[in-house]
This record gives C-alpha cells, structure tokens and sequence, in this order.
C-alpha cells in the first residue's frame, strides 16, 4: 500500500505563531490579460508558499522544508484559521472561467478545487479529527527530518529541537479534541504512538551526542525529549482509560461511514465521476468473470498438482483446494525480507528489456523493516519523496514476520506464495508505485504532483501487474495466470468489501466469508483486511476503480489508433501528468492526440 501524505497532515494547523501573508488574507490580485498566466502565476509557487505554513507536516513529507521547524496542532482558533483560508483560496479559484484556460490549467483548477473541497469538508463534514485518535501521531515528521540527508545533521537538528517544544502541546489539544472515538481508532492509536516513543529513543540521543550542537543546545535537547516522551505516554495512558470507559459503557462511535458520508468521501477520494454505489455493482460483475476464468485454469491444472484427488463439483472448492496446494511453495519465513529484496533487479531487467517503460537509474529502491511507529495496518508499502526533494531516498517499507507465530507466518507465506509475491513486488514497486512516483515528481505542475490521487495511484500499481504479465512476466504459464487472477480478485473484491462494511452493515463472519470462500485469501489476510476495513474507509474502492478507468482507456487508444498504438509511449505519456486522476489524464491526452 502506498502511503499518501493526506488528510491527517491536511488538518493538522499551525501551532506556530506568525504572519500570514498579504497574498493569503488580502484581496485578490488584478487578473493578468492572459488568464493562463494569471492562473499559473496564483496557483503556482505563491499558492504553496501560503499553504505550507498551514501545513507543515505536509510539506516535509514532500520535500518542503522551510516551514520544518513548525509543528501543527488542531484547535477551535486554528480551524477557523484554516477554514477562511479554504473559503479565500476557493473564491480565487472560482474566479477564473474553466473555458478560458487551456487544458493542463483547466485541469489544475480541478483538482485543487477538489482538494480544497476535501479538506473544507473533513473539518466541517467527516469531522474525523473528534473521532479518530490514530490521527494524532508526531513521529512521521520527526523521523522524516531526522532521517533525511536534506542539510547538514547539525541544522536537521536545530529544527528538530525548535520542534520538539510543541509535542506536549500537540498531544494535550488531541486530548480536547477527541469526542465519541470509534474503539479501532483508539487501539491503533495506543499501538502506533507506543511505536512512535522509538524516534525519540537512544538512536536520536547519539545523534545529539556526536553532533556539534553547543552544551546549551544538548541540554535542551534532552529536556525536550524528556517532556515529548512525557507527552506521548501521558497520551497513550489517557487512551487506554478512555478505551476501558468506552467499552464498559457502549459509547463509542462505529467505525462504519454510513452511506452518505461514504459516497461524499468517494466523490472527493476517487474522482471518478461515478458513484461508489456503481462501482460497487461492477464490481461485483467483474468478480464473477475472474472466478469463471479461474474455475477454466483449475481444470487445466488439476491432474498436475492434484494427481488422483478427486476434483470438487463446487467451483470455489476446487479452485480453492488447488490454490491451497500450489501455495506451499512459497519464500523462507526468516527470508521473507530478502526475497523482495533479490527481486527488485529482476523486475528492473525484464521492464527494460521488454522496452515497457523507461526507468531511471539515478534513483535506487531501498528496501527497509517498516518502522515500528508505521506498522499495524499494512504489510508493506512504499514511501517515497515529494517533488520539491526528488533526489532524496525511496523506501520499500517490508514488515518482516519475527512477531508472528508459526502458524501466522504460515498462513501469510502461503498467501505470498512463489508466484503472488512477484505480483505483489510489481505492485509496489517495479513498474509500480515507485516508478510511478518519480514520474509524478517531474510533472511540471506542482498541483498535479503534491494532491496526488489515490486512485490514480493504486489504479496504475493494479494495471502494472497486469501489463507485466502480458507482456509474458512469469511465463505466460496457466499457473501465473490462476495466482495472478486471484490476486486480482482482491482489488475487486476489496471494493465490494469496503462498500458492504460501511454501507450495507456487512458482519465480521460474512466479510471473513467473502475473502477467504469466495475470494480463496488466507485466514491471516482475511483478519488483516477486516482489520483494515475497519481502519479506512474508501481506500480499499481505489485499486479497482483507478485499474479500470485506465485499462479501459488503454483498450480505447489501442483499437482507435491500431498499429500506430505504442504500448512504451502510453506509458510515459500517462505519467507524465502526475498523480491526477485517471479521468484528466484522459482530457490531457486525448486533447494531445487531437
């Protein structure tokens, strides 16, 4: 999963006293004769320059440090800062005609306005600064700055310390903020802030030790540290008794979205133009295509790995039990962090060789253990740089499976079994979220790069796996093509899960049903994405909704254009646009062909 600098860092406010500019609070400037140069001069570096301050976690996260050294909290004061600046920015935007502006600035316009909707709308509508606590968590930043050879570690650490003087701040405002929690929030919250005590543990300590920080300034440090981690615990001990009072008197908030908060979420998250009720619908179409085309392959595959076992009449049974067998062979438990490692190179040949898409060596993949403060809701995932630091280190975050028990481990190895867990790399990584991040980080449009879309984003890690295996990743074999089917059914199948929770009610057990029976997951994964659904909410529609929009698009431009079509050149040209939504990448490109 691709972890996205969001609405966590988007509502979290400045608690950092200054000024806002003249530009953020006064009237709008005089429109240029050229709309598109006034519009680009508004929304460009004078736009951010305004924003970052309100957003400084965010801008960290993609590379924006002039703003570093402040930390953000959520109080009444500060959200009516925020909302003005939501209604001033929205005005300005408005006040440009879209028929005036050519494509790429009609395009821009979109999408801000989206995102400035989405923001407005989570402080004002979702309201899920009351009631989710794992929201409030200082680390990411903290160890983004720490871990980040952006300057010199002497001056990282000079922020590092102006920082630090908030912590206690930010957590006593969480504390005040938080109103009728869901449990599952509370609990991941508890979890990752405990993690989270280990940026602030003896590694950053010697830092500080050998660093050439003045005696004063180490003093101060210490302090400092001393009190953030007073903070982080205080907090945690104050969510564990809240948790013990929400279960003995029933009043926590359910974690299910109901269907008209997540509809409105959808519209804002997706940007499909669809509704999540028709996705869900087709959804649902497209998984009884991919079990139809499964039962075919279990046919052929049966007297290979089944020998004399009689073959079930049930379809689910039979593919299952072949699934079941196939999956034993899978990594080694205390390698499972080695084999993503030894496939990356492997991924970069094959993508070369098959001419897919250009690669950019200057940017090597790090694989790393996912920090303890990061783990709990995915199993791995990429983090990578934002555009205004592109040259700084991608991380390929791997949790590895020494906390599990044997039979844990088990289960999970089998779901990532030894033709999954190649699928599972492409995703992630080779073509797919790494590559195209460093392909969002050129985009000339800054808006198109930072408010990536999430379903843009899974939606081309989806279509990866699947344009890898076309072009004969894997052999072309009955086998690659049963595990990756499978493995496709999840991006389905998560759709019509994420839908049935928050919309229609569904259970526990019948969810558990749906992943392991009809879409042949392990019990392992199953709790895992009851665990997830319980955690997010639209997240999970984004692999499938984002995958269809550009395959279908895709099928389009190959039958118009015939043997004129470049499989490479669709590529590039496709992410080119940044991390904007599938169906203006469609109005950019379509506008170039023309």
């Amino acid at each position: 999963m691709m972890r996205l600098p969001r609405h966590a860092a988007l509502l979290a406010l400045t608690i950092s006293c200054f000024a806002h500019s003249a530009w953020a609070e006064g009237p709008a400037a005089t429109p240029a004769a050229d709309p598109n140069l006034a519009f680009a001069q508004e929304f460009g570096d004078r736009f951010f320059k305004a924003y970052w301050p309100l957003h400084p976690d965010q801008g960290i996260a993609v590379g924006y440090y002039q703003v570093a050294d402040r930390l953000t909290v959520l109080d009444a004061r500060e959200r009516t800062t925020e909302l003005r600046f939501l209604d001033r920015q929205l005005a300005r935007l408005h006040s440009y005609q879209p028929d005036t502006l050519d494509n790429a600035h009609r395009t821009d316009q979109a999408l801000l306005e989206n995102e400035l909707e989405s923001e407005r709308w989570h402080l004002n509508g979702l309201l899920d600064w009351q009631w989710d606590p794992s929201s409030y968590n200082v680390a990411d930043s903290f160890a983004l700055l720490l871990n980040t050879d952006y300057a010199p570690l002497d001056q990282r650490l000079r922020t590092v310390l102006k920082r630090l003087r908030y912590v206690p701040a930010y957590y006593s405002a969480a504390e005040h903020n938080i109103s009728k929690p869901t449990r599952e929030h509370t609990r991941l919250a508890i979890d990752q802030n405990q993690g989270a005590l280990d940026v602030f543990g003896p590694d950053l300590e010697k830092q500080v030790a050998g660093s050439g920080l003045s005696t004063a300034e180490r003093a101060q440090f210490h302090t400092r540290i001393t009190a953030a981690r007073k903070a982080m615990n205080d907090y945690v001990a104050w969510l564990k008794a809240l948790d013990g009072k929400l279960e003995q008197d029933g009043t926590a908030r359910s974690f299910r979205l109901g269907r008209e908060l997540y509809e409105r979420k959808f519209a804002y998250d997706i940007q499909s133009g669809g509704s999540a009720e028709d996705l869900y619908q087709r959804a649902k179409v497209e998984k009884e295509h991919l079990i139809s085309h499964m039962d075919q392959l279990s046919d052929e595959l049966w007297p290979k790995y089944m020998a004399d076992a009689p073959k079930p009449a049930d379809r689910f049974d039979k593919i299952g039990q072949l699934i079941g067998k196939m999956s034993e062979q899978h990594a080694a438990r205390d390698n499972f962090v080695g084999s993503v490692e030894q496939m990356i190179p492997q991924l970069e040949q094959w993508v070369t060789d098959h001419q897919l898409i250009d690669l950019d060596p200057s940017k090597p993949l790090q694989v790393r253990q996912t920090p303890s403060y990061e783990q709990g809701v995915a199993i791995a995932g990429i983090e990578a740089p934002g555009p205004y630091n592109p040259g700084a280190k991608t991380y390929f975050n791997v949790t590895p499976l020494d906390s599990y028990s044997p039979e844990r481990a088990e289960s999970f190895l089998r779901e990532y079994n030894r033709w999954i867990l190649p699928v599972f790399i492409i995703h992630e990584a080779i073509p797919g979220h790494y590559v195209q991040l460093i392909y969002a980080n050129r985009s000339p449009s800054r808006i198109k790069s930072i408010f990536g879309n999430g379903a843009m984003i899974e939606g081309w890690a989806v279509y990866s796996e699947r344009m890898m295996l076309e072009s004969g990743y894997g052999g072309n074999t009955p086998e690659a093509w049963l595990m990756y089917s499978k493995w496709n059914l999840r991006s389905v199948t998560n759709t019509i899960l994420d839908y049935s929770v928050h919309v229609q009610g569904m259970s526990r057990e019948d969810a558990i049903q749906l992943l392991t029976h009809d879409a042949f997951q392990s019990q392992e994964e199953a709790s895992a994405k009851w665990r997830r659904v319980q955690l997010s909410s639209v997240q999970l529609t984004s692999y499938f909704s984002g995958f269809s929009e550009i395959y279908d698009f895709r099928e389009k431009l190959k039958q118009e254009q015939g043997a004129n079509f470049d499989l490479k050149r669709f590529h590039e040209q496709f992410l080119s646009y940044g991390s904007s939504p599938v169906k203006l990448i469609k109005q950019l490109m379509q506008k170039k062909v023309e």
